[in-house]
């Protein structure tokens, strides 16, 4: 029987693949929370500012930190210190090549860029793909200021070419590469770039003669016109490197989404649309308890250690500005709850053998609970509960994820979370090829997510007081 999608799940996933195809890093991926969140009557704050005295009740709050984090809250009606917070944390980041700081490379005519691998990516599924550049870009202000700008090329500049059969007879038995030698985009060619060679190529200050060396004239140009600055004006950079083709739906009912970085864009954009939605909805005004939290965290690829990681100080931070003294603070933890949400492992047709045999989850066969003894996952009975209790308000379906014993277990921010006392569940939505340039997964599971973290934000307090642990 052929999957029929829904109405609303359709419009739920075409709402992601634009916020995704929007979205080549990070920095564009909380840019786009931000313009969504304030379109839905969050305040921005700063964590600068001593916002904790003006919070007002049925407020909406959101920051930001370095770009490319984001916390946003609710709070709710009659709130007081003490009060805990109801948490969807994910991440925005994913495996993908970043421009070093020193790029200019030629080699045999070749303009080249030098790149970086971020994450364990499926790194030959870049070979041969449509590549350009995104990020962010340290310009000069006309005031003499300087200001960190968003840039998107969507042209195709750069491409990592395999090498032809004919050169290397064994490829599809055995397919190796040097990351470091064998896996350098290429730019243009050095002939075409001396043509085009400005006759003003003198730059004025120490900073951007630096940056001029450091990388081709050629790139620097297509980044200037992209900005509409002038090459001097660029003082420095984090360029990606992302893939030009769109996401788009597919399969033959549309039940698949082909996609890059839907680990974990997806559960990203879900939590920011739950907040949003929900916040305008009748209940915003009527519901007492916890404070309602997303977190959108970076570096989750690399172990999260960072300023806007989940090891941060993000969430501590907010506990700790919403309930000062360490009673109150202990109160908040106790009452709280996380729901770490990212993305998990679908079974796959052509290697079955990957999965424990009772725990195959389906793509849109619902959310994915992911459990794990050794605490990788930082599920256990009390959190696969309120997830299903949760799933079931909205009429959804649950599955179960549990790695094999003779296979390694990956992990997300969940247990490092946990460690602050905080009550948390990992879940996530049902995927394959995760870490690949494309990856696949189920267009109705957007909603799934989307419905779960609704009825948290709606149903957790009144859930937690039906719950007798300690």
């Amino acid at each position: 029987m052929m999957l029929q999608v829904s109405q609303s799940s359709s419009e739920a996933a075409r709402r992601f693949i634009a916020f995704v195809n929007a979205s080549p890093t990070p920095f564009h991926a909380v840019h786009n929370a931000s313009v969504r969140l304030e379109a839905s009557g969050f305040k921005k704050i700063r964590e600068a500012d001593d916002w904790e005295k003006t919070l007002q009740p049925r407020g909406k709050y959101y920051f930001t930190r370095n770009q490319s984090s984001l916390v946003a809250f609710t709070i709710p009606p009659n709130w007081k210190q003490g009060a805990g917070l109801s948490i969807v944390a994910t991440h925005v980041d994913s495996p993908n090549l970043r421009v070093r700081p020193i790029s200019k490379r030629e080699k045999l005519g070749y303009l080249q860029v030098g790149v970086e691998t971020y994450g364990g990516g499926i790194w030959h599924s870049w070979l041969d793909r449509d590549l350009s550049l995104a990020g962010r870009v340290v310009v000069t202000q006309q005031d003499g200021t300087f200001q960190s700008k968003l840039i998107k090329v969507d042209q195709p500049l750069l491409r990592i070419p395999s090498l032809a059969i004919h050169l290397d007879r064994n490829v599809n038995d055995n397919l190796k590469f040097n990351q470091e030698t064998e896996f350098v985009p290429i730019l243009g060619l050095v002939a075409e770039s001396l043509n085009k060679k400005s006759k003003d190529d003198k730059v004025s200050n120490a900073t951007a003669a630096s940056i001029q060396g450091n990388h081709h004239p050629a790139l620097l140009s297509v980044i200037a016109n992209e900005l509409s600055v002038s090459p001097e004006e660029i003082h420095d950079f984090e360029l990606h490197l992302y893939d030009t083709q769109p996401s788009v739906l597919g399969g033959v009912n549309n039940e698949f989404m082909f996609s890059p970085r839907m680990d974990n864009q997806v559960c990203s954009f879900c939590a920011v649309d739950a907040i949003s939605t929900y916040v305008s909805s009748s209940n915003f005004n009527l519901l007492e308890g916890n404070v309602n939290c997303i977190a959108l965290f970076n570096h989750e690829e690399i172990g999260s250690v960072s300023t806007s990681g989940a090891e941060s100080s993000l969430i501590p931070s907010l506990l700790q500005r919403l309930s000062p003294t360490p009673a109150l603070h202990s109160q908040s933890v106790a009452r709280s709850f996380l729901i770490s949400a990212d993305m998990g492992h679908a079974i796959h047709p052509n290697f079955t053998s990957k999965h424990e045999d009772n725990h195959q989850p389906t793509m849109n066969g619902g959310i994915v609970i992911k459990t794990n003894a050794k605490q990788k996952y930082a599920s256990d009975a009390i959190g696969s509960f309120v997830v299903k209790k949760l799933v079931e308000r909205k009429g959804g379906q649950v599955q179960e994820y549990e790695v094999r014993n003779d296979m390694a277990c990956g992990s997300t921010v969940g247990p490092m979370l946990s460690k602050l006392g905080l009550r948390t569940v990992d879940v996530g939505n049902a995927m394959l090829s995760m870490h690949s340039i494309r990856e696949t997964a189920g267009s109705h599971d957007v909603q799934n997510a989307i419905d779960l973290f609704t009825s948290f934000f709606e149903g957790f307090t009144e859930l937690d007081k039906t719950l007798t642990v300690d």
